[in-house]
């Protein structure tokens, strides 16, 4: 049936369960699978209109830390991935917008199935769900399985 699984997580509590229904799925269909992390780009918005940033100094330690934060959530769902026999790869786009990597991800992976939350948390370097889910929906060519 499906055979290349793209996972899409944030790391949340929702995002988690994803993951495992994914890899769970993924492991009875003997199907490869990919868990994706996405960091979205930085907007400073109006704060550059003004012609400074409340970012601008720290910007090599907010970089560092949406890094880390994307290395861990990986760690997570590779370490799910073994306790179910799932050999997991995994990928983490930086400063792109959830839908566009999800979609992207899937077509350049050859993925015939993604599955993702309904919704995250909307932060900064997190993956956006919800209104993302929808243009996952609206624009991807493959099935979307939603996990709520």
């Amino acid at each position: 049936m499906y055979r290349h699984i793209l996972i899409a997580t944030d790391g949340s509590e929702l995002a988690g369960k994803g993951v495992e229904h994914g890899l769970t799925l993924a492991a009875r269909l003997q199907a490869r699978a990919t868990v994706l992390t996405v960091s979205e780009p930085i907007n400073t918005g109006f704060d550059d209109a003004l012609g400074w940033s409340a970012v601008g100094t720290s910007m090599p330690e907010f970089q560092t830390a949406r890094e880390e934060a994307a290395r861990k959530v990986l760690a997570g769902a590779s370490a799910q991935a073994a306790g179910v026999g799932v050999d997991a790869a995994t990928l983490h786009m930086a400063d792109r917008y959830a839908a566009e990597a999800i979609v992207e991800a899937a077509e350049r992976q050859g993925c015939d199935l993604i599955v993702m939350a309904s919704h995250g948390r909307r932060a900064l370097g997190r993956l956006l769900l919800g209104s993302q889910t929808s243009e996952v929906l609206a624009r991807c060519g493959v099935p979307v399985l939603v996990i709520r």
